[in-house]
């Protein structure tokens, strides 16, 4: 791995190609790059809200969904390989349980907003339905296996649980839209 860090400005995509990980080169705007770039993304928001002051135990959780969305970005990096599986969607499910459990129930719609956290979390949540697109586009086009979709359709649900844990934790609450509100 050192080896392959040590040198970043190789200047073999001066020609809009990228080299994946198994050694072939492709368009720096395929359907592939695209997905591995807003995955990127994502992880990079994720480092963002990490500045956030929040729960230990959800700092935790989302330190290994980063690790796991680099390993999502390693298996879109790798045609045919598979690092994202089952056990990784079930993981999600579990924790959109344990986070909503204490939510009151909606009965409007809320805005990406309230706390710097909890906006933050918004960001993360609408990158990662970009994401989201951007897998179910590659799949599209060529084959890829299925976990990496459900991944980040089931985090970008955690995402909203997280922003609406976020703002209680910062003593406040959901920001309702108003639908009766005056337009102006």
């Amino acid at each position: 791995m050192g080896n392959r860090l040590s040198k970043i400005a190789t200047r073999t995509g001066d020609n809009g190609s990228t080299g994946l990980g198994d050694g072939s080169r492709t368009s720096k705007d395929s359907a592939r790059i695209h997905a591995m770039g807003d995955v990127d993304e994502l992880n990079s928001h994720l480092g963002l809200l990490l500045c956030e002051a929040m729960p230990d135990d959800l700092r935790g959780e989302l330190v290994a969904i980063q690790h796991d969305l680099f390993d999502l970005g390693g298996e879109i990096c790798i045609p045919g390989y598979q690092l994202i599986k089952e056990e990784h969607v079930l993981r999600l499910d579990d924790l959109l349980a344990k986070y909503n459990a204490d939510l009151p129930a909606l009965s409007e719609f809320i805005l990406p907003a309230g706390s710097r956290a909890a906006s933050l979390a918004h960001v993360c949540r609408t990158v990662c339905r970009r994401a989201e697109r951007s897998i179910v586009a590659l799949a599209n086009a060529e084959a890829i296996h299925e976990h990496p979709r459900q991944y980040v359709n089931r985090l970008s649900d955690l995402l909203f649980v997280l922003s609406r844990v976020l703002n209680r934790f910062a003593g406040g609450s959901d920001v309702l839209w108003r639908h009766d509100r005056t337009r102006g």
